[in-house]
C-alpha cells in the first residue's frame, strides 16, 4: 500500500469549507493508501473522536502542529492578511515535522493538500528525496471588477488591490515558482486555475475540483403548486451577488415566482433593493439556518439560483446536485466546472445588466418547460457519481501511481 505524507492545515470531520474538504480527501484516500497527515490542532478532539469509528481509520496517522487562539481568529477572519505571516511560520514548522516523519517511516509521496490558495505553497517541495504533489490549488487570476457594482468603497479598493497583488504573486513569487517547478503534478481546483498555471508557469495542470459530492438515493419530487420557487444560499456580501438575483426577479415580472434567501449577513441593503423594485412580497428571508435545514429546504424548491462570481468549488452547489435540484449559475469558478448542461444552465460573465437578462431567460425556460426541469433533476444522479468523493480520490490515486511509475 502506498504511503503518502499529507500537509492539511485545516482538517476536521462534520465541517464544511477547508476543514471538511481536507477531511473528505483524507478519509477517501485512506481507502487506497496509508496516510501520515500533519494538521493544525484546533480540531484534534473532533478527529480523534471520529477516527476509531471508520474502517479506514487504521490507515490515517495524524500529527498536530497547533497555533495560538489569537492566530486562529486571524485565520477565521477572512481578509486579515496578518495571518499569512503566521501561516508561513506554521508551514515551515510542518516541513520540519515532515522531515522527522520521513526519517522514521517509508513515504512514497509528499502531498501539499490544503489550504488551496496558491499564495502559500508550504515547504514540502524542499524535501528532495521524495516526490512532491501540490493541489488542488486555487489560482484564479482576478475578481471580475465589472461586478463590484454596489460594493462599498472599502470593498472596491480591497478587491482592486488584491487583483493587483495576485498578478504580482503569480508572476514573481519565488516560492510559488519553486514549488511548481519541483512538483510532479500541480492540480488545479478550477478551469480558471488551469489557465493561470498555463499562462504564468507554462504547465498543463490536471483539473480536480477540491470538493466532492455525496451520493444520495433521494428522488426529487416537484410538487403540484402555483409558485415557482428559487433557492438562493450564501453569505450576504458582494461576492455572492444577491443583488443580481433580486434584479432578475424584478426582470422576470412573474408574480408566481418566489425567491427564498438563505444566509447570514446584513440584509438591509438587499431588502431596500427588493422594495425599490417592488418585489419584496416575492422574497422570503431565512437568515442563517443549519446545514440539515438547508438540505430539507432543497426538497421543497425548484431551482438553486447561484449568483456568486468568486468562489472555490461551493459545497451548496454539490449539495444541490446531491438533492436532485437543478442549478442556474455563472460559468465560472468550481461551480462552472461542476454544473453541466444536463443538470443546469450556466451563463457567461459579462456585466450586471447582461447577466440579469441571461438569468431571466434561463429561469423562464425552466419555469415554462417542467419536463426539462424534471429531466435535469433526474440527471443529477449520474453527475453525483462523476463528482463523488470516491471518484475524485481515485483520480488522485491515479496521479500518485503515475508519479511512482515514472
Amino acid at each position: 500500500m502506498k504511503s503518502i505524507l499529507i500537509n492539511a492545515y485545516a482538517c476536521s470531520p462534520d465541517m464544511g469549507s477547508e476543514p471538511g474538504m481536507a477531511w473528505n480527501w483524507c478519509i477517501n484516500l485512506a481507502k487506497h493508501c496509508k496516510l501520515h497527515i500533519i494538521t493544525e490542532g484546533e480540531f484534534r478532539n473532533n478527529i480523534e473522536e471520529v477516527l476509531p469509528t471508520i474502517p479506514q481509520g487504521k490507515n490515517m496517522h495524524f500529527y498536530y502542529n497547533p497555533i495560538s487562539e489569537e492566530i486562529r481568529k486571524m485565520c477565521w477572519n477572512q481578509g486579515d492578511w496578518r495571518f499569512y505571516k503566521y501561516y508561513r511560520e506554521w508551514q515551515y514548522k510542518t516541513y520540519l515535522i515532515a522531515k522527522e516523519i520521513i526519517k522514521n517511516n517509508h513515504i512514497d509521496i509528499v502531498h501539499q493538500l490544503n489550504m488551496i490558495g496558491f499564495r502559500e505553497p508550504g515547504y514540502l517541495w524542499e524535501i528532495e528525496s521524495v516526490p512532491f504533489i501540490w493541489g488542488p490549488v486555487d489560482a484564479k487570476e482576478k475578481f471580475p471588477v465589472a461586478y463590484l457594482e454596489g460594493a462599498s468603497l472599502k470593498a472596491k479598493t480591497f478587491i482592486r488591490l488584491k487583483n493587483f497583488i495576485t498578478g504580482l504573486q503569480l508572476r514573481f513569487s519565488p516560492r510559488v515558482r519553486k514549488a511548481v517547478k519541483r512538483a510532479s503534478f500541480v492540480i488545479s481546483a478550477s478551469s480558471e486555475s488551469q489557465k493561470s498555471f498555463k499562462k504564468y508557469f507554462n504547465i498543463d495542470s490536471p483539473l480536480i475540483n477540491e470538493t466532492g459530492c455525496y451520493l444520495s438515493n433521494n428522488i426529487k419530487e416537484f410538487k403540484d403548486k402555483d409558485t415557482f420557487d428559487l433557492l438562493w444560499v450564501g453569505k450576504l456580501d458582494f461576492r455572492k451577488q444577491l443583488s443580481l438575483a433580486i434584479r432578475t426577479l424584478a426582470k422576470l415580472n412573474n408574480q408566481n415566482i418566489r425567491l427564498h434567501i438563505v444566509g447570514g449577513g446584513e440584509p438591509s441593503i438587499y431588502k431596500s433593493l427588493a422594495k425599490d423594485l417592488n418585489v419584496s412580497h416575492q422574497c422570503i428571508w431565512y437568515g442563517t439556518v443549519s446545514h440539515n435545514e438547508v438540505q430539507r429546504i432543497m426538497e421543497d424548491y425548484d431551482i438553486l439560483f447561484f449568483t456568486s462570481v468568486a468562489e472555490g468549488t461551493p459545497h451548496v452547489v454539490l449539495e444541490a446536485i446531491g438533492n436532485g435540484l437543478p442549478i442556474v449559475c455563472f460559468d465560472v469558478c468550481g461551480h462552472g466546472d461542476s454544473v453541466n448542461d444536463k443538470v443546469g444552465i450556466k451563463i457567461p460573465l459579462s456585466n450586471p445588466e447582461q447577466s440579469v437578462d441571461d438569468f431571466a431567460n434561463a429561469i423562464t425556460l425552466l419555469e415554462k418547460d417542467r419536463t426539462l426541469l424534471k429531466q435535469m433533476s433526474e440527471n443529477c444522479k449520474q453527475r453525483q457519481e462523476e463528482l463523488s468523493w470516491n471518484n475524485k480520490a481515485l483520480q488522485m490515486v491515479e496521479l500518485y501511481n503515475k508519479i511512482l511509475n515514472r
